[in-house]
């Protein structure tokens, strides 16, 4: 099951890297969109902790 995990994340690691090599502005797009949506998250889980504070 190691091997499954291992051969997964190479053929992603090839993917990301022929994608970047490709089509870089696609691929920074697609990495600013990842970007904006973890920090929009951090966001609202700061905005839960604060409101819960301050009730």
């Amino acid at each position: 099951m190691k091997w499954v995990k291992r051969l997964a994340l190479g053929l992603v690691v090839v993917f990301a890297l022929f994608y970047m090599i490709t089509r870089p502005e696609d691929a920074a797009g697609a990495v600013q969109g990842a970007v904006a949506a973890v920090w929009g998250g951090v966001e609202a889980v700061g905005r839960f902790f604060s409101s819960l504070a301050a009730a």
